[in-house]
């Protein structure tokens, strides 16, 4: 196995310099391939999301909606970031012209998560084939049909030696994460992601990490809670909590905070069980992406149940089903492990508050997460919050609308959330090599030679002055 993808890799690395010098029509049309594609396996894509993670066809189509904005995004723009940026001079550059050009950084490794396959594996792919680099897809070994239909959508749009998608287990990860490759981006969650970020070191490469962490939600007196509740019922229960920026638990005002525990129970039933079938049976509400997971999140609902939180709703499940009732817990406390962890399930935690201050002691030992969400309609507020607070990205009055929207918004975490940036520009930038360039015209009355040794008084003039207050 590793023999052949080293292989593998060597032809990736071979292909460099011919897509390195593609023109801007050419990335745009290998884009447009992408898209035709994906278009051809959409029913199999909609097939594997209803497999793999009892999505709705609707859910699976928003999914690929998601992709072709960012696809004509690119396409349109690739162009304009390919072209040299004219940058101005400074003091020490005057009659020289300086310029910022991207150049591609080489091979780029695209390792997904199983939560949304396709998206993940083709997002980080759009701006690597902008950027002009080759790309290498590890998507994950738990969504196994997607990930044959990834490999599938790029072999018809792809050489091999331009785009490869290795399909494998965990070995297969590692053995790649050993190679030089020239950037990788990984999404998945903290532990996995020091150990990609270890094995990146190891070959100096440039990483692009997206990962998750506890989202918190702050509701505060003046909220419109209605509002709140069906906006966060359907955050919290989209692809079964199984989301990056997913809100995660919700400190709330403690003189709305049993009336939005009811309202935000009433919402999921609302949503998702309108034809009064019962939760389970409904075709809104996903799955887990495999047992494992499933008892994980259960066994997290049960640590907290056992040591004294409260059940406003849900709290059963269905371990051979992969299935988790949406649920809401309040009177939850720091040594409930579903506090200390991200649940990546359809859970969400309420906790009281009195004072801002509060707040901000709340989320401080769960720092940097990936989103964070403000329900309010004081602005002096929600500028407090923004303020105080750090996230990857932030939403005031909705939730989970900043990820997949708007390829203007570069899209990242921070710290332990993650690094660098994804969608549009952003995406293009990070997986090129951001080069400065400076050219000197050598006609006499542009190109100085002061600095030179012996130092004239001239010289020591210009340099002592800068010095002064």
């Amino acid at each position: 196995m590793a023999k052949d993808i080293q292989s593998r890799f060597e032809a990736l690395q071979s292909s460099t310099s011919r897509l390195r010098n593609s023109s801007a029509e050419e990335r745009a049309q290998k884009l447009t391939a992408l898209w035709e594609a994906i278009l051809d396996k959409k029913q199999v894509l909609f097939d594997a999301g209803a497999e793999e993670r009892g999505c709705h066809e609707l859910d699976i189509a928003a999914e690929l909606v998601m992709l072709k904005s960012e696809i004509d995004y690119a396409r349109k723009h690739v162009a304009s970031w390919m072209k040299p940026k004219k940058v101005k001079n400074s003091l020490s550059t005057i009659g020289k012209r300086c310029e910022i050009r991207y150049q591609s950084k080489g091979v780029v490794l695209n390792m997904a998560a199983y939560n949304a396959p396709t998206v993940e594996s083709f997002v980080p792919l759009i701006a690597a084939i902008c950027s002009g680099n080759s790309c290498a897809i590890k998507p994950s070994e738990l969504a196994p049909k997607s990930a044959h239909i990834i490999k599938d959508i790029v072999s018809a749009a792809f050489k091999p030696d331009e785009v490869d998608v290795f399909v494998g287990d965990v070995e297969t990860a590692k053995t790649l994460i050993s190679l030089p490759f020239d950037h990788i981006y990984y999404t998945g969650g903290t532990a996995v992601g020091k150990i990609v970020m270890k094995a990146a070191a190891d070959n100096l490469t440039s990483i692009t990490l997206e990962m998750g962490g506890k989202n918190p939600v702050i509701i505060d007196e003046t909220a419109k809670l209605e509002n709140a509740a069906a906006k966060l019922a359907w955050g919290r229960v989209m692809n079964a909590g199984q989301v990056c920026i997913a809100p995660d638990y919700a400190i709330v005002h403690e003189s709305v905070k049993d009336e939005f525990q009811r309202l935000i129970s009433e919402q999921i039933n609302a949503q998702y069980n309108s034809d009064g079938a019962g939760l389970e049976s409904s075709n809104y509400v996903p799955r887990i992406i495999n047992e494992r997971h499933t008892q994980r999140v259960k066994t997290l609902i049960d640590d907290a149940v056992k040591k004294g939180a409260t059940v406003v709703s849900g709290g059963s499940a269905n371990i051979k089903a992969n299935y988790v009732e949406p649920t809401i817990l309040t009177d939850v406390t720091e040594d409930m492990a579903i506090m200390q962890e991200e649940v990546f399930g359809p859970v969400l935690c309420v906790v009281g508050y009195k004072n801002r201050e509060e707040v901000l002691d709340y989320i401080k030992p769960r720092r940097n997460p990936l989103a964070l969400y403000i329900y309010s309609t004081d602005n002096e507020a929600i500028e407090y919050f923004l303020t105080n607070t750090s996230s990857g990205s932030a939403v005031v009055n909705n939730n989970c609308v900043q990820a997949g929207t708007n390829p203007r918004l570069p899209m990242g975490g921070i710290g332990t959330s993650g690094m660098g940036r994804i969608g549009g520009f952003a995406g293009f930038q990070s997986m090129s090599n951001e080069r400065s360039i400076v050219h000197q015209p050598l006609d006499k009355f542009r190109d100085f030679l002061i600095q030179l040794p012996p130092y004239s008084d001239k010289y020591s003039g210009l340099i002592m002055k800068g010095l002064k207050k």
